[in-house]
């Protein structure tokens, strides 16, 4: 397995890193505000103590010198907490800081205060205000807006945190993205580049043979132009990877028939192909050929070795099951290992092999091919360990 794997796997513990470090600060935000709600909730109710002292000092107290203040200083400097005064038989004396409805009537407003007090009564259980010979009137109170907003804060912090969190997730991966694409880009039209000098050489050593009296008509000089030929649409493919190739409608039944022509003379005689269609032979789909038939090859090579160099090969078009009318399924088929399903998710990424020797690129190069040029898809529809696996390409009609 190519370090490329470990390279794509660290990415991938950074962007769980990203997702715990913001739910390590979002868990210590909640936890911070917290504290913060219970100081203020305790300070409230310590100021709530305090007005239900001063209104019973005011009613059971003769002596009027200080009344004023303490009415000044503490009952009107209340203008957050809403509280409502209730006699004992539940009739509402006052209301402080209840946003009562503008425009109502006096029995909508009453009912509202009701409403209130039991909403109150649900937080916080009332404060009894004793005010002599058996009488006395009870106290209803409830968070400040100040305070109901504090206990949300963490929520806002949150969902702020978990778009922060989500955007550098996506980004991340989108520049994670661009940096394989780059690489691909670079790495293939390197490879295109490599090939042409040895290639120009090849074709010239094959005229000079043609026209060598000592190789007329020899069966090897001919091979030779078909292995030329396909070198040279090798390098076609690389130089075709990061710039937009030219699809075209193609024959899919003729262009996957060619493509297993050539590869079935080159694998082992014991895999057996076979092509079958359910649409009529003519039917045409959106290919660029030399990029398509790559993808073929890739797939049928990986199958190849997965048997091990015996079993079938069974290449089979028809329409998606449900799928739209303009598209074309191509199902893949062999009878090799399978994949197991803890693997399934792998077998596209860039430098994942099983094989002791083997760049782990094939499978990733095929997906990119269809998803990224042919805007179809390629993704596993079917696998059994032991029994074989089924690759789907899906193309536009």
């Amino acid at each position: 397995m190519l370090p490329t794997i470990a390279i794509y796997d660290q990415k991938s513990r950074i962007k769980l890193v990203i997702v715990a470090v913001a739910l390590l600060i979002g868990a210590a935000t909640v936890i911070y505000t917290n504290v913060l709600v219970q100081r203020l909730s305790e300070r409230e109710r310590q100021q709530i103590d305090l007005y239900a002292k001063t209104q019973r000092y005011i009613i059971n107290t003769e002596e009027e010198s200080n009344l004023s203040f303490l009415y000044d200083e503490i009952i009107e400097a209340n203008k957050t907490i809403p509280v409502i005064i209730t006699d004992g038989d539940n009739n509402i004396i006052d209301a402080r800081n209840v946003n009562v409805p503008q425009g109502v009537s006096d029995e909508e407003s009453m009912d509202f205060l009701r409403d209130q007090i039991a909403q109150m009564r649900e937080q916080h259980p009332p404060i009894e205000i004793k005010i002599g010979a058996g009488l006395r009137n009870f106290l209803y109170y409830k968070e400040s807006d100040l305070l109901t907003q504090l206990r949300l804060y963490p929520l806002v912090q949150l969902a702020i945190i978990g778009c922060l969190a989500v955007v550098a997730y996506f980004a991340f991966s989108s520049s994670r993205r661009a940096e394989q694409n780059r690489v691909w880009v670079g790495l293939a039209k390197e490879t295109a580049h490599q090939l042409g000098t040895p290639l120009s050489s090849l074709v010239g050593w094959q005229h000079y043979l043609r026209e060598s009296e000592r190789f007329k008509d020899e069966p090897i000089v001919e091979e030779l132009g078909k292995d030329i030929r396909r070198l040279e649409i090798i390098t076609e493919r690389f130089s075709n990877i990061g710039s937009v190739p030219v699809l075209a409608d193609e024959n899919i039944l003729r262009v996957t028939e060619n493509a297993i022509s050539y590869l079935q003379s080159r694998v082992s005689r014991k895999v057996s192909f076979e092509v079958k269609t359910d649409l009529p032979t003519d039917t045409p789909a959106q290919v660029n050929v030399p990029l398509f038939d790559w993808v073929i090859e890739n797939i049928c090579k990986n199958a190849v070795d997965a048997m091990d160099g015996r079993g079938s090969i069974t290449l089979h078009i028809r329409r998606p099951v449900r799928g739209n009318k303009d598209q074309i399924a191509l199902d893949i088929t062999d009878t090799g290992k399978g994949i197991s399903k803890s693997k399934l998710q792998r077998v596209f990424l860039p430098g994942y092999t099983t094989k002791k020797r083997g760049w782990g690129l094939g499978l990733a190069l095929a997906k990119r091919i269809i998803e990224n040029y042919h805007k179809g898809r390629l993704f596993v529809k079917w696998s059994e360990p032991g029994r074989g696996t089924t690759f789907r390409v899906i193309l536009n009609g």
